[in-house]
């Protein structure tokens, strides 16, 4: 009797555990594309030319380029480069996914 409580009291309090990680894994994902459009932004990368460029470097997987590219690149691609330069964005990003529930 006190095993079946003691596996479900572990499986509840770890949940939260695993799906935190699962969001770190996201959200660095998404950090590591959003730095990796801003690095081409630097390197004088077209944006058409963005989703080529980036599947030669990619470390994550194919469906948040295909999501993520174009809501980050035009952003991105709007800013000064001189910006670009000064900000963290990898950090700004991570840190912003991990802000959101």
């Amino acid at each position: 009797m006190l095993r079946p409580t003691l596996v479900l009291a572990l499986a509840v309090i770890a949940a939260p555990a695993f799906a935190q990680s699962e969001k770190e894994v996201s959200c660095g994902h998404q950090a590591d594309l959003a730095a990796a459009i801003a690095k081409a932004r630097l390197d004088g990368v077209r944006e058409r030319d963005l989703p080529a460029e980036l599947a030669k470097v990619a470390t994550w997987p194919k469906q948040y380029a295909d999501v993520a590219i174009p809501v980050f690149a035009p952003f991105i691609y709007e800013q000064q480069r001189s910006e670009l330069k000064k900000s963290d964005l990898r950090q700004s990003t991570f840190d912003q996914c991990m802000s959101l529930n």
